[in-house]
Order: structure tokens, then sequence, then C-alpha cells
């Protein structure tokens, strides 16, 4: 079932982006994450009260450390970083970028988890790789200057290593009870870091204005539930039943995902290259599942 979760988040996942995209993005990026956010936080209370409304966990004091500080190194800080590296160098580089968080999570397992990938593991691995490579590489490079480019790489390579250490560090938290209870709190963390941010900063009217002009409430709402709360929930879930190290590289075929939501929902060209990368990263999944 962890590997059925991790596949299961990388297309909720790659569709939530789709339909962002079809949105408009009319929502800065802040704005939109935040939202999602708290809408996330208010669906996952709902969650705890029904299903785990007996008490709070019976965490340590380590433990409650540790699943806040995973909230905001991975939620906060990471997801902000991601965003500037967008914002910098575009989405094709970023993509490719963010294909180093199954070597970073595949890393941080082995030291933090004592979790090692097998032969035929690493044959997938490596056709996951390979697979979204093809996918998110294009030919037709944007003119980016050197400076954005360098910093673009450092922010893209800094948020997926937090979020690979946000998710490391709090999977022992995850395998114990109340799970429900530790991904509301996890996220919690997060958005309360993001709410301090716009305290700190002033920026309450921006923030409210935005919200108050006209958006695609609908597809917003409905986008957000699937990437706050059953892409979060299916995302920790896969961490909690399956190896990280696995986990990780099933994560990675929301790239896949996203090509073919994309042609399908978007009516974006499908060539040969990207079928060729669909095609390499669901033959290195079936490798990891099937043996």
């Amino acid at each position: 079932m962890g590997e059925f979760f991790s596949i299961a988040c990388a297309a909720v996942w790659a569709l939530a982006v789709v339909l962002f995209r079809r949105s408009g993005e009319t929502l800065p990026a802040f704005e939109l994450n935040l939202f999602k956010n708290l809408l996330g936080v208010v669906l996952m209370g709902l969650t705890v009260l029904a299903v785990e409304s007996d008490a709070l966990p019976a965490f340590s004091g380590r433990e409650w450390l540790i699943v806040c500080a995973s909230g905001i190194i991975g939620i906060a800080v990471a997801d902000t970083w991601y965003l500037r590296a967008l914002n910098l160098m575009g989405a094709a580089r970023t993509g490719v970028v963010a294909s180093l968080y199954s070597p970073f999570v595949v890393l941080l397992s082995s030291l933090y988890l004592g979790e090692l990938l097998r032969g035929w593991q690493l044959a997938g691995f490596s056709l996951v790789l390979a697979g979204i490579l093809l996918v998110t590489w294009r030919s037709n490079r944007m003119d980016v200057s050197p400076r954005a480019l360098r910093l673009g790489m450092f922010y893209g390579a800094g948020a997926v290593m937090m979020m690979a250490v946000g998710i490391v560090m709090v999977k022992p938290v995850l395998e114990g009870d109340h799970f429900f209870a530790t991904a509301g709190l996890r996220l919690a963390a997060g958005t309360l870091a993001m709410l301090a941010f716009v305290l700190v900063t002033r920026s309450w009217s921006e923030v409210i204005a935005r919200y108050r002009s006209p958006q695609p409430w609908g597809t917003i709402v409905f986008a957000s539930f699937l990437a706050s709360y059953l892409a979060m929930l299916l995302w920790l879930g896969g961490y909690r039943l399956a190896p990280a190290s696995v986990a990780s590289v099933l994560n990675e075929t929301a790239a896949a995902f996203i090509v073919l939501f994309a042609w399908w929902v978007l009516k974006e060209p499908m060539s040969l290259r990207r079928v060729g990368g669909v095609c390499l990263t669901f033959a290195g999944v079936s490798v990891i599942v099937a043996m």
C-alpha cells in the first residue's frame, strides 16, 4: 500500500498543478500557497476530530520539535525557495533541478534511517530519473542571466534538499499512532510560519486585497483540496508504509503525470521525446513495485 499511496500522490499532485495552471495563476505564488495550506489545516483538523478525537498525540518534547521543524522546513521555507527558483530560471530548469529530490531522500534515508536501495531498486531508480529528465528537459532554452541561473540553482537545490530533510526527519514519528494528527500538526506548523512572515512584514493588506480581487475560486479551491489535503495524506501515507527511499522515487512520477494531464486537460502537444520519458518513468516504477 505504501507504493500505491506514493504513486497516487504523484497523480493527484499532478492534477492539482494542471488545475492551478488552468486557473491562470491569477493569485501570486505566496498567496496561493498560503490559501491552500489554510484550507488544508481546516480539512485536516476536521479529519482529526472525526478519526482521532480521543486525545492529542503523546509526543515527547523531541517528537514535538521534529514535527514542527519538519513543517517549517518542508512547507514554509522549502516551498518559498522552490517558487523563488521557478521565478528565476523558469519551469523547465526548475523541473530538472527538482529531480534531485530522490537522490537527497535516498542519501538521507541511508544516513538517518539506515535504509539502502537494492540492485533492482537502483535499476528502477535510474529509469525513473532518466524518464523525468526526458520529460522536463527542453531544447529551446530560455534566455537567463548567469546570475539568475546561479541563484535559481541554489534556491532550487536548497528547496528539494529541505523537502527531503523535512520528510525523512518526520518518518519515524509518522510510523506511530495518530497519523492524521501528526500530518495536521506538521501542516499547521508550516502555515503558522507563513502567517508569522506576513505579520512581521506587515503585508496583510496586500494579501487580503489579492484574495478580494476576482479569482476562479472554484478551480482554486478544488486544486487546493487536492494539493494540500488529499495529496498530502497520500504523500505521508506512502512514507509511513514504504521505505522513504522507495517512496521518493515513486513521487518523482508526478512530472510524467503532469505531462499526461497537460495533454489531456490543457491540450498541450505530446512529443515523441515526452512519450519516451513517460514510458521510461513508468517502466522504472514497474521495476520498483513488481520486484
